[in-house]
């Protein structure tokens, strides 16, 4: 599947959310996906619970 598609489904996911539950289930919608991105992230493995909690270090600043 695209990503062109993935983001089609999750703007129209929104849209209906937005229309008919309001904007708390707009947000609630788009947080919810939010987090399920970051989870479907971490199970794929590009992503490691440290790179969300770990700060930058000084040499990989861009200047």
């Amino acid at each position: 599947m695209s990503m062109a598609l993935v983001g089609l489904l999750a703007g129209m996911a929104l849209a209906f959310a937005g229309y008919f539950g309001g904007f708390g289930a707009f947000l609630l919608v788009a947080a919810l996906g939010a987090v399920g991105f970051v989870v479907g992230r971490y199970l794929d493995g590009d992503l490691e619970p440290g790179d969300l909690f770990r700060g930058r270090d000084r040499d990989d600043r861009r200047r």
